[in-house]
């Protein structure tokens, strides 16, 4: 199978590998219907962390074409999808509502599903614990569902889990900081869990039109000369400026040279929470709200290319030319 390869920073290759088989009694084998680039695979791309030679990936959807004799929920046959973190769905952590830190996944091996498929920028993946890591959609997707439930697998569940852990709610006002996928996805999830207000912090006239569509309220443009991106300082310094004493901050970027001041962090009085975000937990409400034609998170791929095409997609994201792409398989 064709597979995509981070051989160095800036450098993206095609290779032919060997197909996943099963190989515990968790798992499953998918056959990819689309996979997509992720703002966090930017971070490898441009150097700022270390990558050699990486099989890349960890957004997926697709039909199931083998499972292990464990494996009880999904079948050969089966359209579904999956978080990019690994689960068994049964443990105490899972049940509390946070299996993307599931124990039982991380004493198995890496719990994140890029490291232990060998990516999911490719035509077929090996997920772990299936039952507790994947969901079946109601029916085959049509055509035009395929980018919203694939946005469901990544972005979508951490910008909802985002508007969550900032206490969205009935009456509410959100303040989102940040405009790339992620970010357009937690105005969705805020919307969703009721929001009065919802701020979108956003310089790019095409975003917040999307900010707009998908329930945003209000746009800020101006926001000082500082660059803000996924899960660097200064994007938490104005997130945890926006919340009031009281108020909640959620955080979902990946952490890249952010500091805690824990005199500031007592006198701002908040409430802070975050990390991987527990996609598995929304996927079941998400993938029905897509398929009642509720919500249209697939909006944020702006570029579509084949797979073969990736090193160009990687291109089109680190130059913010694409907010983000979808690659078909």
């Amino acid at each position: 199978m064709r597979a995509v390869v981070m051989e160095a920073p800036g450098r993206i290759v095609i290779e032919d590998i060997d197909a996943p088989k099963v190989l515990d009694p968790t798992d499953a084998v998918i056959e990819l219907a689309a996979t997509c680039i992720c703002g966090s695979d930017l971070w490898p791309f441009r150097g700022a962390q270390p990558v050699d030679h990486q099989y890349m990936g960890h957004e997926y959807i697709g039909e199931v074409v083998e499972t292990g004799p464990a494996v009880k929920k999904v079948a050969p046959g089966d359209f579904v999808v999956g978080s990019f973190c690994i689960s068994c769905g049964e443990c105490e952590i899972c049940r509390a509502g946070y299996p993307s830190r599931c124990p039982v996944a991380a004493a198995a091996g890496d719990p994140f599903i890029g490291a232990r498929s060998n990516g999911t920028q490719a035509e077929f993946a090996r997920v772990p614990f299936a039952d507790g890591t994947l969901v079946k959609t109601p029916a085959p997707p049509s055509p035009e569902l395929i980018p919203h439930l694939l946005a469901a697998s990544d972005v979508l569940g951490t910008g909802w889990f985002a508007a969550d852990s900032a206490g969205a709610g009935p009456g509410t006002t959100i303040a989102v900081v940040g405009d790339g996928a992620v970010g357009l996805g937690a105005i969705i999830g805020a919307k969703q869990l009721g929001a009065e207000r919802i701020i979108a912090m956003s310089r790019h006239p095409q975003r917040q039109a999307l900010a707009r569509e998908f329930g945003a309220t209000d746009i800020v443009e101006e926001r000082g000369e500082a660059a803000v991106a996924v899960g660097n300082e200064t994007a938490f310094q104005q997130a945890l400026g926006c919340v009031r004493p009281g108020g909640h901050l959620g955080f979902v970027g990946v952490p890249h040279g952010v500091s805690l001041d824990m005199g500031q962090m007592f006198g701002a009085e908040v409430h802070i929470f975050g990390g991987p975000a527990p996609v598995r937990k929304y996927l079941p409400q998400m993938i029905d709200l897509i398929y009642k034609g509720e919500i249209f998170p697939g909006k944020v791929f702006d570029k579509v290319l084949p797979l073969a095409d990736a090193a160009e997609g990687y291109a089109a994201m680190d130059q913010r030319s694409a907010t983000k792409v979808l690659l078909t398989v």
